[in-house]
C-alpha cells in the first residue's frame, strides 16, 4: 500500500511535491495502489516512483516526469498524459483506455498487455517500447514513432497509424483489421504471420519488410514500396497492388486470389520505370532483363507481350494508358516503358531486350524524343517484329522516320485524332494489322 506520508504530500499539490522531491533525491516515492483519480498534478516529478495498481482515472498529469516509474496494473482511464516522460517506465497490464498520450515520450517503456484502446498517441515516441499483446483498438497514432518497438500479437484493429514510423518494428502475429497505415514507414518491419484485414496501406514504405505467412485481405497496397520485401507463403486476397514497387521481392508460395496487380514497377529507383501486370510476370521479366543466358533460350514468337513506346508527358501518357488498358482487355501483357525518368543504365539495351520478347511493338511517335534512338536499335535487328507506329493527326512524322518505311515489318503509320477515336478503332486499325504481320513473319 501507499506510504501515508507520500500520499499526503502528493495531495498538497505539485509545487509542494516537487520541492520535496528536490530535497530528497534518493527517496523512492511509494504510492502503490493509491487512489489518485481526478488528481490535478501536471508537471509532477514521479520519476522512479512505485505506482503499482494506482488509480489515475480522469487525472491530469500533463508534462509529468514518470521516467523509470513502476506503473504496472495502474488505471489511467481518460487520464491526460500529454507530453509526459515515461521513458523506460513499466506500464505492463495498465489500463490506458481513452487516455491522452499526445507527444508523450514512451521510449523503451514496457506496455505489454496494456489496454490502449481509443488512446490518443499522436506524435508519441514509442521507440523500443514493448507493446506485445497490447490492445490498441481504434487508437489514434498518427505520426507516432514506433521504431524498433515490439508489437508482437498486438491488437491494432481500426487503429490510425497514418504517417507513423514502424521502422524495424516487430509485428509478428499483430492484427490490423480496418486500420489506417497510409504513408506509414514500415521499413524492415517484421509482419510475419500478422493479419492485415481491410487495412489501408496505400503509399506505405514496406521495403525490406518480412510478410512471411501474413494474411492480407481486402487491403489497399496501392503505391506501396515493397522493394526487397519477403512474401513467402503470404496469403493475398481481394487486395489492390496497383502501382507497387516490387524490385527485389522474394515471392515464394504466394496464395493470390482476386488481386489487382496492375502497373507493378519492377525496376529500382534511378532506372527507367518498367511496369507489368502481375507478380509472376514481373519477376520473370526482370530476370530476363538481367540474365543474358536465359534470354537466349526464350522463344517469344508465341508471346502475348506487347511493348508500348511513347513519351510520358501528361498529354501523351493519357494515350499510352488507354492503349495499355485496351490491350489488357484483349488478354495481352502490355509492358509500358517510361523514357522520361532518369536512367542509370543503357536504355537502348533494355528496350532491345523487351523488344526481343514482344509479339509486336506499338510506338506513338507523336512529339518523339527518345523513340528515334530506340527504333533505330530494334527495327534493323528484328525483322520478325512488327512495328505499328501511331501519330496524332495534327502532327508530322519526325524527319528521320522516313528511312524506317523501307523495312516491310514496319506498318503504315496510323493517324488518330484523339484517345477516344484511337481506342474505338484500335482493334481494326492497330492490333489486327500487327497480329497479321506477326503471323506473316513468323508463321504462327
Amino acid at each position: 500500500m501507499a506510504k501515508q506520508q507520500h500520499f499526503d504530500l502528493i495531495h498538497q499539490g505539485v509545487e509542494a511535491w516537487n520541492r520535496w522531491r528536490d530535497t530528497n533525491p534518493k527517496m523512492r516515492p511509494n504510492l502503490i495502489a493509491a487512489d489518485l483519480s481526478d488528481a490535478n498534478i501536471p508537471g509532477a516529478n514521479l520519476a522512479g516512483a512505485l505506482l503499482v495498481g494506482a488509480d489515475f482515472e480522469d487525472a491530469v498529469l500533463e508534462g509529468a516526469n514518470l521516467v523509470d516509474a513502476d506503473l504496472s496494473g495502474a488505471n489511467f482511464i481518460d487520464a491526460n498524459l500529454a507530453r509526459t516522460k515515461l521513458i523506460d517506465a513499466d506500464l505492463s497490464g495498465a489500463n490506458l483506455l481513452r487516455a491522452t498520450l499526445t507527444s508523450a515520450n514512451l521510449g523503451g517503456a514496457n506496455l505489454s498487455g496494456a489496454n490502449l484502446s481509443l488512446a490518443k498517441l499522436g506524435g508519441a515516441n514509442l521507440r523500443r517500447a514493448n507493446l506485445s499483446d497490447a490492445r490498441l483498438r481504434s487508437a489514434y497514432m498518427q505520426d507516432a514513432d514506433l521504431s524498433n518497438a515490439n508489437l508482437e500479437d498486438a491488437d491494432l484493429a481500426s487503429a490510425d497509424l497514418e504517417d507513423a514510423i514502424l521502422r524495424d518494428a516487430r509485428l509478428t502475429g499483430a492484427e490490423f483489421t480496418n486500420s489506417r497505415l497510409i504513408d506509414a514507414d514500415l521499413t524492415r518491419a517484421d509482419l510475419s504471420m500478422s493479419e492485415l484485414i481491410g487495412t489501408d496501406l496505400s503509399g506505405a514504405d514496406l521495403s525490406g519488410a518480412d510478410l512471411r505467412q501474413a494474411i492480407l485481405r481486402d487491403t489497399d497496397l496501392s503505391r506501396t514500396n515493397l522493394t526487397n520485401a519477403r512474401l513467402i507463403e503470404t496469403r493475398i486476397q481481394k487486395c489492390n497492388l496497383r502501382g507497387c514497387r516490387i524490385y527485389g521481392i522474394s515471392a515464394w508460395g504466394l496464395k493470390l486470389n482476386e488481386v489487382t496487380q496492375l502497373d507493378l514497377i519492377i525496376t529500382p529507383y534511378g532506372e527507367p520505370t518498367i511496369t507489368v501486370d502481375n507478380l509472376e510476370i514481373a519477376q520473370f521479366i526482370y530476370l530476363l532483363l538481367r540474365n543474358e543466358r536465359i534470354r537466349q533460350f526464350i522463344d517469344t514468337i508465341t508471346s502475348k507481350l506487347v511493348l508500348i513506346l511513347g513519351r510520358f508527358t501528361p498529354e501523351r501518357k493519357v494515350i499510352l494508358d488507354a492503349i495499355r488498358e485496351h490491350l489488357r482487355r484483349r488478354n495481352y501483357l502490355p509492358v509500358l516503358f517510361d523514357f522520361e525518368k532518369p536512367s542509370g543504365r543503357d536504355i537502348e539495351e533494355t528496350v532491345s531486350t523487351l523488344a526481343h520478347m514482344a509479339r509486336f511493338v506499338i510506338a506513338d511517335i507523336t512529339e518523339a524524343k527518345s523513340i528515334p534512338q530506340e527504333l533505330e536499335r530494334i527495327i534493323p535487328e528484328l525483322p520478325s517484329l512488327p512495328i505499328q507506329p501511331l501519330l496524332l493527326a495534327s502532327e508530322y512524322e519526325y524527319g528521320m522516320f522516313e528511312h524506317f518505311k523501307r523495312y516491310h515489318w514496319v506498318l503504315d503509320t496510323h493517324l488518330y485524332a484523339g484517345s477516344d477515336e484511337l481506342i474505338a478503332e484500335l482493334d481494326e486499325k492497330v492490333v489486327a494489322p500487327a497480329e497479321a504481320k506477326a503471323k506473316e513473319l513468323t508463321g504462327r
